[in-house]
């Protein structure tokens, strides 16, 4: 079976190259989808953000909802076939995230938990294969006073640009060794033992998942020339002008529908006058279903 995301098939890449270039965004307000209520969506709001996630795995909505309910990523992500939360241990007791600034407790030693920024990655990028995030929603209940602005990059352009750029980058990146995340002991979380796997792989049905953290502690690269060059690679891209990276700045009823793009975050300050920045996550075991 033809596979673009096989290095071995030009032809199937070339088509697939041609097609995605032709309908990426050029800007970010093309990804943008105004909805009543992200709860219970409309057919044409529905389609309109399935469209997005079609052309880029990612689409960003924009309600009225302002609410600090839980009820609003999850069913919104239920509308598209998410439905296998990966319920992590410093999630709610509904599998749902709350991404705000902790002073104390556990969370506090935990950089999405804090108002400090966050490298290029992409989430759960230490779990195990059984547990790959492959969907999120990411829902903005407050925003902050200042900053929190969230970059944005479809893997699959990506892996377009680096491959266009040296193939090697890719084969070297789709080694099963290339990128290991050493064993942690947390006193809470017991002993999460160290895993490796490549940053590029494919699912059962050959979609591509990526799997990336720019952060230079407690991270491991396989040590030869290839993958070297190939994360350098990488690296430039992140850091560069890209027209391919888009910038978000999340206001109260907006939400990221994606799957599992990569993405960063800035620095923020909250106001004391004012409700913290509060911010929803759902990941997912599921692909979204488009």
């Amino acid at each position: 079976m033809s596979n673009p995301f096989d290095l071995g098939d030009t032809e199937s890449y070339s088509r697939w190259r041609e097609q995605k270039l032709a309908h990426a965004p050029a800007t970010i307000n093309q990804l943008m989808v105004e909805v009543r209520d992200p709860r219970a969506l409309t057919p044409n709001e529905h389609a309109a953000l399935a469209q997005c996630v079609r052309r880029s795995n990612m689409a960003i909505y924009a309600s009225n909802m302002h609410e600090a309910d839980t009820d609003i990523p999850r069913l919104l992500g239920a509308q598209f076939g998410l439905t296998q939360l990966d319920a992590n241990w410093l999630a709610g007791e509904d599998g749902i995230s709350e991404i705000r600034v902790f002073d104390n407790g556990t969370r506090q030693h935990y950089i999405p938990y804090t108002d400090r920024p966050i490298k290029w990655h992409t989430d759960g990028y230490y779990n195990p294969p059984q547990r790959e995030i492959r969907a999120m929603v990411l829902h903005c209940v407050r925003n902050a006073a200042f900053g929190g602005e969230n970059q944005l990059m479809d893997h699959e352009m990506a892996y377009l640009l680096l491959r266009d750029e040296n193939p090697q980058h890719i084969a070297a990146l789709m080694q099963a060794d290339a990128m290991t995340i050493p064993e942690r002991v947390d006193e809470n979380d017991g002993v999460r033992p160290a895993q490796s796997g490549p940053v590029f792989s494919l699912d059962a049905k050959g979609n591509l998942h990526m799997r990336y953290t720019a952060r230079t502690r407690s991270i491991v690269w396989k040590q030869d020339a290839a993958t070297r060059k190939a994360v350098a690679a990488l690296e430039r891209l992140l850091t560069s002008n890209s027209p391919h990276i888009f910038k978000a700045q999340m206001q109260p009823g907006m939400g990221l529908l994606c799957n599992n793009v990569l993405h960063d975050r800035s620095a923020f300050s909250d106001d004391p006058a004012h409700p913290p920045r509060l911010l929803y996550r759902a990941r997912y075991l599921d692909r979204i279903a488009v």
